[in-house]
């Protein structure tokens, strides 16, 4: 009985000194937060793009992004030296409708903002087309639970490298995954996706009638890393998840090198299509 009282005894010990610690979270200076994904669709002119300026925000911080108007946004074809304005929208976005896409060649973005420039370079990357798009419930974790299925044939002697974009019609955000042709070059390659049922973020499994927004890119070798670290941390969670890092994109400001830009210039091509679960 004597035991019985001493270990309670200590629970409650423990249970007392329970304290509330408030921690001060040190707040960075707002830096320009650069989204220019200049996706050319397979088979389109590609001419209308658009770019998106914001600023960072405290990581805590419930008030949305605030968006940057004002700015200076072109971006130049270096090997034609076409050069297209980007219109200021007055709400953060900057577009244009000559944007001419080339594939292999490479362009400039060039963003003047407050008296800081910003500079990026990228190359306009193919991508394979789409040979058959399916479900069924063999390739996946779970072998209860649909899947789709999107094949494509990787080009042969060329170092490819691919980002998959799905998303389920209503849900907020899309699921990525990265794609390097390594070991699979010029081969017919499947790449599967499944949802399974997880009560915590109240995700079930594919059913019936369900929809799949599916982006298939080709991107450069430097923005295939870019993603790889950004997915890993995105997914990372538990004692064996990646460690988070500030991630650097290709922003760069050449007169003052640490207010450098968040977010990244991209050049794709990209297949878009959707599979309606059966």
């Amino acid at each position: 009985m004597k035991k019985i009282i001493y270990i309670l005894l200590v629970t409650l010990s423990f249970i007392s000194c329970t304290d509330v610690i408030d921690v001060d979270v040190p707040i960075a200076e707002p830096r320009l937060v650069i989204e220019a994904s200049i996706d050319w669709e397979k088979n389109t002119i590609g001419n209308e793009q658009l770019v998106k300026l914001s600023l960072s925000t405290p990581y805590f911080d419930e008030n949305n992004m605030p968006m940057v108007t004002g700015a200076d946004v072109r971006v130049t074809n270096e090997n034609t030296n076409d050069v297209f304005i980007f219109d200021d929208q007055n709400d953060g976005t900057y577009t244009t409708s000559t944007f001419i896409p080339i594939l292999n060649n490479t362009y400039r973005l060039e963003v003047i903002q407050n008296g800081e420039t910003y500079i990026a370079h990228e190359t306009m990357t193919s991508v394979s087309d789409i040979d058959d798009i399916y479900q069924s419930t063999e390739n996946g974790f779970d072998e209860d639970a649909l899947e789709v299925n999107v094949q494509y044939t990787d080009v042969a002697n060329i170092e490819n490298f691919y980002l998959f974009k799905f998303q389920k019609e209503g849900d907020l955000l899309p699921d990525l995954i990265d794609m390097a042709d390594e070991f699979t070059d010029g081969n017919q390659i499947t790449m599967f996706y499944e949802r399974l049922e997880d009560e915590d973020i109240n995700q079930v499994e594919f059913a019936p009638g369900d929809v799949v927004d599916i982006h298939f890119y080709g991107i450069s070798k430097q923005y295939h890393r870019f993603m790889q670290l950004l997915i890993a941390q995105t997914d990372s969670g538990g004692p064996f998840g990646a460690t988070p890092v500030a991630l650097r994109g290709n922003c760069t400001n050449p007169n003052n090198p640490d207010n450098y830009a968040f977010g990244y210039f991209r050049c794709s091509e990209v297949v878009i299509d959707s599979y309606t679960f059966q």
